[in-house]
């Protein structure tokens, strides 16, 4: 097997190949060629090559939020590191593991004027669990001449025996180094930042491994729930009527059945599940908007929760926020195994475990329901609202509205929805969706940035029919996206233009005006059709009802190539028929 010559990346790449971290996604350098060489000429490894660090690092999130392990990303020095930072921030918000490998210059090269070259030292601090600064075991640059040495240090033998005792705690400082940003990488799910020099030269290589490198084991330590603490959650439990469990972004097929099946039978628990909680009970309260936009101050104070129990990622939801914050429960208690968001102003518990861990411990100990009317009154309210849903989708003309209904009806069983951030998320939280769906949304940031990235590594990897549906600014934002080599042919775009950023529309403020059309809609002309030939994407396109449905036929069959299915709706219309359908809902 070829190696690179250079032991510090043999070191490297050997630990991720101990620590099972197979996926390497590498942007082309100079600088981190001995890390590419060597990844690329191990079989262990998966590579894929993808020239925008940006999207890279978002193609790399998405193979890492399907496999639910650490995926690698290799740059070269400077300003590649800093595309990077988009996906570090959504990893580190989503707790979705990535290790991020950059090629740095030895330090004296550094601050001098040469090229290629920055401050990559902890440049990620904020959003990183771990930034690793390795150190070489020599330069060749510019050494201080140390007059001032004592004689004997000066003799050969002895120089020879401090440069090899020097270069031991080196390699034994870079090995710990290593590890640790691996390990906190895997064990806390979540992004870390080694950062490598390299002296030249870069490109030799070698037949022979000079190194075994100490792999560290990663400390499980199990921690059970205390009975005392639970038992002052099961006292808080059955002393109240009105509990609400609101579930945020959450992986699928994360929490016991069992648990669903016993919440669904309390009556007085209400559970809210969002699109992108891959929760499903016909007794629990999807659509929260649906539910909750047309209340009056009066009936929510009727929904107002005595406990508030809350798990899994950000939620998507500004009403449910605007709600809870105004109208507080008495206790607020979030469970997750890392970090407590106080969300609603008003935590008091933080449950260091997992929801099956908590209420696993929880829920055998009640031994009856609390007697409540909580669940059974918003229930007749949702269906009711289910109702005027149906009504109002019969009335209303071809908008972003009508299309989001087409669309989501129209994903095939057993597949992927990735959905696009502002108008595509919101838009999906409005409509049931079928159960065997898995939704996935970059809801740890929230930007626009990498959308198309992620949707593309999600579908390289999960093998799974994916669909993407997004809007016209978040795909002409990521269009770079487009220029990978790994997107399956079974990989589905649905494009929704309306000519800018129609979400702006329904945010209070004048939207007749240049300036706003200019500044915050940016509005545009684009469409989609030559970057679809330019990357080669089936095209298909819709601006009306009766084409919209006939291109749902054909746009799951089997194909050569991927495809895009950009539809055209009315710029100023899509707001008012939202606006009108929470009025209409009441």
């Amino acid at each position: 097997m070829l190696y690179p010559k250079n032991p510090l990346a043999q070191t490297v790449i050997q630990l991720c190949k101990a620590k099972n971290i197979k996926h390497i996604v590498i942007s082309p350098g100079s600088r981190n060629a001995p890390l590419t060489i060597g990844f690329t000429n191990d079989p262990f490894f998966t590579c894929y090559s993808i020239v925008d660090e940006r999207c890279a690092g978002f193609f790399a999130l998405g193979i890492a939020q399907q496999i639910e392990s650490s995926v690698a990303l290799v740059c070269t020095s400077g300003s590649a590191l800093l595309n990077y930072y988009p996906a570090i921030a959504e990893a580190f918000y989503s707790d979705i593991p990535l290790v991020v490998l950059s090629a740095d210059r030895p330090r004296y090269l550094i601050g001098i004027g040469d090229g290629q070259t920055i401050n990559q030292k902890d440049v990620f601090a904020n959003h990183i669990l771990n930034s690793a600064n390795l150190k070489l075991n020599y330069e060749s640059g510019p050494k201080s001449t140390n007059e001032g040495e004592p004689a004997i240090i000066k003799s050969i033998e002895n120089k020879l025996e401090r440069i090899l005792g020097v270069k031991q705690e080196l390699d034994e400082e870079n090995e710990t180094k290593i590890n640790t940003a691996l390990n906190k990488s895997i064990s806390l799910n979540g992004p870390v930042h080694i950062n490598i020099p390299f002296e030249e030269p870069l490109y030799e290589t070698t037949d022979k491994l000079e190194v075994k490198p100490k792999v560290i084991d990663i400390e499980v330590r199990k921690k059970k729930i205390d009975d005392f603490f639970i038992q002052e959650c099961y006292d808080d439990w059955n002393s109240y009527s009105k509990k609400m469990i609101l579930i945020g972004a959450n992986p699928p097929n994360k929490i016991d059945q069992h648990i669903l099946d016993e919440l669904a039978k309390d009556n007085s628990v209400i559970v809210f599940t969002e699109t992108t909680s891959n929760v499903h009970n016909k007794h629990f309260f999807n659509s929260i908007d649906k539910m909750i936009a047309p209340l009056t101050d009066e009936e929510f104070e009727q929904l107002q929760p005595d406990v508030l129990v809350t798990f899994g990622g950000l939620v998507v939801s500004k009403k449910i926020k605007g709600f809870l914050r105004k109208f507080q429960p008495k206790h607020h208690w979030h469970i997750d195994k890392k970090n407590a968001n106080d969300t609603f102003f008003c935590l008091d518990k933080h449950i260091e475990a997992t929801p099956n861990q908590f209420f696993n411990s929880l829920l055998p100990k009640l031994t009856h329901f609390v007697k409540s009317d909580y669940k059974p009154h918003w229930s007749d309210v949702k269906v009711a609202r289910n109702e005027k849903h149906q009504e109002y989708l019969a009335e209303i003309p071809f908008s972003d509205f009508k299309v989001f209904d087409s669309v989501l009806k129209a994903l095939p069983e057993q597949g992927i929805l990735q959905l696009g951030n502002s108008s595509a998320v919101r838009y999906a939280q409005l409509f049931d969706l079928k159960k065997t769906i898995q939704v996935f949304c970059n809801r740890g940031t929230s930007g626009i940035d990498g959308s198309t990235s992620t949707a593309i590594g999600c579908a390289k990897a999960s093998k799974k029919q994916t669909t993407l549906i997004t809007g016209d600014l978040s795909f002409f934002y990521d269009s770079n996206a487009l220029w990978n080599n790994f997107i399956p042919n079974n990989f589905r775009i649905i494009l929704i233009n309306n000519q800018g950023g129609g979400i702006f529309r329904i945010l209070p403020g004048s939207k007749n005006s240049k300036k706003f059309e200019t500044f915050f809609e940016t509005t545009h002309n684009l469409d989609a059709k030559h970057l679809c030939k330019m990357f080669d994407f089936d095209y298909a396109t819709a601006t009306n009802e009766r084409q919209l449905k006939a291109q749902l036929k054909t746009l799951y069959t089997e194909s050569n190539q991927p495809k895009l299915l950009e539809i055209f709706t009315p710029r100023t219309l899509n707001d008012q028929v939202l606006l009108d359908y929470f009025k209409f809902i009441k």
